[in-house]
């Protein structure tokens, strides 16, 4: 029976990360992070389990190429830091999950053996010694939380070098034991500044050359990074924003700048996408773009949190809108400024007793 491989990415710091971080983002983000790697499966393997903050793979009966297997190494830190990077970039939330995420890191274990299966719940499964001493080589001796492991075995498997060297690798050799027997093997120590990242466009601020067309506030007896997450978080939009049939979104990420959700409203759809603009420092803010109701050619609604004594906060909403057709700007001032007047006011109101009805439990 010929060797299967078996490879481990392992998300370092997700442990100290859930413990010390907003739960409901945290778990967001590594749920991401998983996809990303996930998706970055570029030789086929198949996957055994999602493992917490792991993903087993396995390629049965059949180990790849020297080339093609550091490939895949450096093809998963690649999309994991870029991802990383994008994240840092774009964020809006001020909570430490968010916040902390870039600082997240990441460990590959890659070996081979032989390998029997079980059946669970009607899934096949790798099973065996060479499983156990996969999933032991996480916990290891080397001094870094962001590198590639290597098994002796595996190395010899693909004719590599303890002493191989390029720009993203520089193996050394190092060895564990694990119940009494020692595992060598060869790691590589990864720098993401030598990985070619994806490319990503700083956020582009808002501009306006004049005041917003309508501005609203309204106090809540909560701080402002609290009340953000009530606007942010899109599953709580039907309980306070009036006539929200549903909210079409990505469930598993965090609302960031670039994020984009469909709002179906008495059965008609307004796409959005999160933007932002300069605020006074101190200040947090939130901001949506649509370009769906018909009487405007752009339309923002920005949320603006400004902190006040004992723990509350003055919500500020400002308005915006960019409509070229004069006969839009009359139906504009005769019955849309009207209009969204009074949805915005019910709005405020829904999301004040919201809060109040959570607040008080």
């Amino acid at each position: 029976m010929a060797k299967s491989l078996l490879f481990i990415p392992d998300i370092s710091g997700y442990t100290k990360f859930i413990q010390t971080t907003e739960v409901e983002h945290s778990q967001h983000v590594i749920s991401e992070l998983l996809e990303v790697l996930l998706n970055a499966n570029t030789q086929g393997l198949k996957l055994a389990e999602i493992e917490g903050d792991a993903l087993f793979f396995y390629k049965e009966n059949e180990i790849p190429s020297q080339e093609n297997l550091l490939a895949q190494i450096e093809s998963m830190f690649t999309a994991f830091h870029s991802h990383l990077k994008m994240l840092g970039k774009n964020r809006i939330c001020p909570c430490n999950a968010c916040a902390t995420a870039p600082n997240l890191q990441l460990k590959i274990i890659a070996h081979s053996g032989d390998i029997q299966h079980i059946q669970v719940q009607g899934k096949r499964k790798p099973f065996g010694n060479q499983v156990i001493e996969a999933h032991r080589l996480l916990k290891n001796s080397v001094d870094s939380e962001n590198y590639a492991l290597i098994t002796r075995s595996l190395s010899l498997d693909l004719q590599l070098s303890p002493y191989y060297s390029s720009k993203i690798f520089r193996f050394r050799q190092g060895e564990d034991n694990y119940d009494d027997r020692k595992v060598d093997y060869i790691y590589a120590i990864i720098n993401p500044d030598e990985l070619n990242l994806k490319s990503y466009p700083e956020p582009k601020k808002v501009g306006f050359d004049h005041p917003p067309q309508m501005k609203f506030e309204k106090h809540f007896p909560i701080g402002p990074e609290d009340l953000m997450e009530y606007i942010t978080n899109y599953s709580l939009r039907k309980y306070w924003q009036k006539g929200v049939d549903r909210l079409e979104y990505n469930a598993n990420e965090v609302t960031r700048i670039g994020s984009e959700h469909v709002c179906v409203i008495n059965g008609k759809y307004l796409n959005f996408t999160t933007v932002t603009k300069d605020m006074k420092i101190g200040n947090l803010i939130y901001g949506e773009r649509t370009t769906s109701p018909p009487v405007v050619d752009e339309l923002y609604q920005f949320y603006i949190f400004e902190p006040s004594a004992n723990h509350t906060c003055k919500l500020n909403i400002e308005i915006y809108w960019k409509i070229k057709s004069p006969i839009k700007r009359i139906l504009m001032n005769l019955i849309g400024k009207r209009s969204f007047k009074k949805n915005v006011e019910i709005a405020l109101e829904g999301l004040y007793q919201l809060v109040e009805k959570q607040h008080s439990n």
